[in-house]
């Protein structure tokens, strides 16, 4: 890449990072980037995911305090991540580059739905919320799983889905926000391990984004109580969809 698509990459990874700590979907905007700057699909994805690491952390810092009591559900959930985030690693790299480019359009479709039902997932789980809940139903473990396989594949909004799940499965929709960065930073980690080692990396693009995503997460997790998400959510979800269409008609 140029100097010129490399300041390019920062710069979106600076907007993505802000974006996933204003509204979530930042990726839907640095991997098509990726891919128009010249990178395949699959490399694109491998090195967005790497990336974007460095932006689950501070999530995790946030969420701190709703962890205390938590060490026994977060071992078992994270165990569960890293065995569905290696799955879909796995899956990724071993399946050909021409079976993702068929599956991507879905996927950005797929994530850009899920981005703009979120409002209302939300509400609806706020509204079911209850305290004393204290044995995790059986499936919950089954949907993990199978969210986190999604998230070592492609991530497109997965911390949309794990809220989902979790929300559905605890009825406790703060501690359903705290668990989800911690098990969206623990896929990440299998992501960046294997994909480090194995995958397509272009590390000279993680090189100048992975920071600038954290500086863009970190400033965006100060003004996000000022920034009203809706009207950037519905620019996401309309870049998302398109982007979809452009693959859809492309392939």
């Amino acid at each position: 890449m140029s100097a010129l698509d490399l300041a390019i990459a920062a710069g979106v990874a600076f907007l993505a990072g802000g974006i996933n700590s204003i509204a979530g979907g930042g990726s839907l905007i640095l991997f098509p980037t990726l891919v128009a700057l010249g990178l395949p699909t699959v490399d694109a994805n491998v090195t967005n995911s790497v990336a974007q690491w460095p932006g689950y952390l501070g999530g995790v810092a946030g969420f701190r305090e709703e962890y205390v009591g938590q060490r026994g559900r977060l071992i078992r959930f994270g165990t569960v991540a890293v065995l569905g985030g290696i799955a879909g690693c796995v899956l990724l790299l071993t399946t050909p580059t021409a079976a993702f480019d068929v599956v991507v359009p879905v996927l950005v479709l797929l994530a850009s739905l899920l981005l703009a039902v979120q409002p209302f997932v939300t509400k609806r789980l706020r509204k079911a919320e209850e305290v004393g809940r204290t044995r995790d139903p059986v499936w919950v473990y089954v949907a993990l799983f199978l969210a986190t396989v999604y998230g070592g594949y492609f991530g497109g909004a997965l911390g949309v889905i794990l809220v989902g799940v979790l929300g559905l499965a605890l009825h406790r929709l703060k501690l359903a926000n705290a668990l989800k960065s911690a098990l969206s930073a623990i896929t990440a980690t299998v992501t960046l391990i294997i994909f480090g080692i194995f995958g397509p990396v272009h590390w000279g693009v993680v090189a100048v984004a992975a920071p600038a995503s954290l500086v863009g997460g970190f400033l965006g997790a100060r003004v996000a109580t000022r920034i009203p998400s809706t009207p950037l959510r519905i620019l996401i979800v309309t870049f998302g969809v398109a982007v979809s269409l452009y693959l859809f008609l492309r392939g």
